[in-house]
C-alpha cells in the first residue's frame, strides 16, 4: 500500500468516525423516545382502547335502533349519522368484547402500547433522521425535504381520522348486519379484544400509508424519476389502480369504497399540480443561471 493510500485511509477515518458517533446519538434518542412512548401509551393503554372501540360503539347503537339490521336504516343513515346531518340514536346495552387465553388482553395492551409509541414520537423520530441526514443535503435540498415532515404526518392523519370517523363504523355496521338472530338460533358478533385491535391498526396504517400519495409522487418528481405529463397521461390507469386497492382494504360495500377511492383521486390530481409547481420552479432557476452563465 503506498504512502498515497495510507494518507487517503488516515483522512476519511475521522470523519467516518464522527459518523459513527452522529448515528449512534441519533439512534440512543430514537431508543429513548420510543421506550418514553411505549410507558405513557401502556400507563393508558385501557383508555386508548376505550377510545378506539366509539366506532364500534356507534355502530352498536345505529344498528340496535335500526330494527336489528333488518328493514331499518341502511348505511346512508350511518352515514348521515356520521357527517352529523341526523342524530345518533340513544345508547343501549353493553358492548360486549371477550378474550380467550388469560393474558390475552395484557399482551393486546402491549401491542396497543408499540402502536401508539410508534406514532406518539414520530415527530422526534422523522426529526433524528433528518438531523443524520442534513448535513450531507445542499441548502436548496434541506428546505425542499422539510416541508415533506409536516405534509406526512398530516395527510397520515388525515387518513387516520378517515377511518376512525367513518370507515370503521361501516365496516363494524356491516359485520354485526350479518349476525342472525331467529327463534331457537343466534349468531352473534363478539369479537375478540386482539382481533379488534388489529382490525383497527390494519386499517389506520392502510389508509394513512395511502394518503401519503401526494408525498411520495412530490419526492419521485423532485428526484426527476416522473413528471407531470407523465402523471396526467397516465390518470386513467392511476384511478382504476386506486379503485382496486379500495376495493382490497375497505368492506364489500360500495359506500365504503366510495369513501377511500375518492380522496386518494383527488390527492393524485393535487400531486400532479405539485410536481407541476416543481417544473415551473426548477424552469425558472435554469433559466436564472442561463442568464447568469450569460452576463458573465
Amino acid at each position: 500500500m503506498s504512502d498515497y493510500d495510507d494518507s487517503e485511509i488516515e483522512a476519511s477515518r475521522a470523519p467516518l468516525l464522527d459518523h459513527l458517533i452522529e448515528l449512534r446519538k441519533r439512534l440512543i434518542i430514537c431508543v429513548a423516545a420510543i421506550i418514553l412512548g411505549f410507558a405513557i401509551c401502556f400507563a393508558f393503554s385501557q383508555q386508548i382502547y376505550t377510545v378506539l372501540l366509539h366506532p364500534f360503539k356507534m355502530a352498536a347503537q345505529m344498528y340496535a335502533a335500526t330494527g336489528k339490521g333488518h328493514g331499518g336504516a341502511g348505511p346512508f343513515d350511518l352515514l348521515f349519522v356520521l357527517i352529523g346531518l341526523k342524530a345518533a340514536p340513544a345508547a343501549t346495552g353493553t358492548l360486549e368484547l371477550m378474550f380467550t387465553a388469560p393474558l390475552e388482553f395484557f399482551f393486546t395492551k402491549l401491542k396497543l402500547a408499540g402502536f401508539g409509541a410508534v406514532i406518539l414520537t414520530f415527530p422526534v423520530l422523522a426529526w433524528q433522521v433528518y438531523a443524520f441526514v442534513a448535513p450531507g443535503l445542499y441548502k436548496r435540498e434541506r428546505h425542499a425535504f422539510l416541508p415533506f415532515l409536516v405534509a406526512a404526518p398530516v395527510l397520515f392523519s388525515m387518513g387516520a381520522a378517515l377511518v376512525y370517523f367513518i370507515i370503521l363504523p361501516f365496516v363494524l355496521w356491516f359485520s354485526l348486519s350479518q349476525q342472525i338472530m331467529t327463534e331457537g338460533i343466534a349468531v352473534q358478533l363478539l369479537p375478540k379484544v386482539s382481533d379488534y385491535l388489529t382490525l383497527v391498526t390494519t386499517l389506520l396504517l392502510a389508509f394513512g400509508l395511502c394518503f401519503q400519495l401526494p408525498v411520495v409522487l412530490t419526492l419521485l418528481g423532485l428526484a426527476g424519476i416522473v413528471n407531470s405529463a407523465m402523471l396526467w397521461k397516465g390518470w386513467r390507469y392511476a384511478v382504476f389502480a386506486v379503485v382496486v386497492v379500495a376495493a382490497i382494504v375497505t368492506p364489500p360495500d360500495p359506500i365504503s369504497q366510495l369513501l377511500l377511492a375518492t380522496p386518494i383521486v383527488l390527492l393524485y390530481f393535487i400531486s400532479i399540480g405539485c410536481v407541476k409547481l416543481i417544473e415551473l420552479r426548477r424552469k425558472k432557476e435554469d433559466e436564472a443561471a442561463g442568464t447568469d452563465v450569460a452576463t458573465t
